[in-house]
């Protein structure tokens, strides 16, 4: 979970609020006398040539707490590093040798 969480990919609740709203484009939150806007990224190019896309984890009129995790990135799943198959094939030798 530490790994998914210093890979900067999530988006983490700043503050305790509640949800007003949630869609592939936003969060708004409410709390502490005023309303956050939290824009999440769809489908984005990074630096690396790789694609970045955020999926609310959140639902309306839910009360969350400072440093929840409101919407994963595209290898994480409920906030933990979630590589797949794909993870296997790196640490396989080269050419088979062992």
């Amino acid at each position: 979970q530490q790994a998914a969480l210093d890979s900067g990919a999530l988006s983490i609740a700043e503050r305790e609020g509640k949800v007003l709203y949630t869609d592939t484009d936003k969060i708004l939150l409410s709390g502490n006398g005023g309303t956050l806007s939290i824009p999440l990224v769809m489908y984005q190019r990074s630096n690396k040539n790789t694609c970045m896309h955020q999926k609310p984890r959140v639902q309306r009129g839910k009360c969350i707490k400072k440093g929840q995790i409101l919407a994963d990135a595209a290898a994480t799943v409920g906030g933990e590093l979630s590589l797949g198959k794909n993870v296997l094939v790196a640490y396989m030798p080269w050419e088979g040798y062992n």
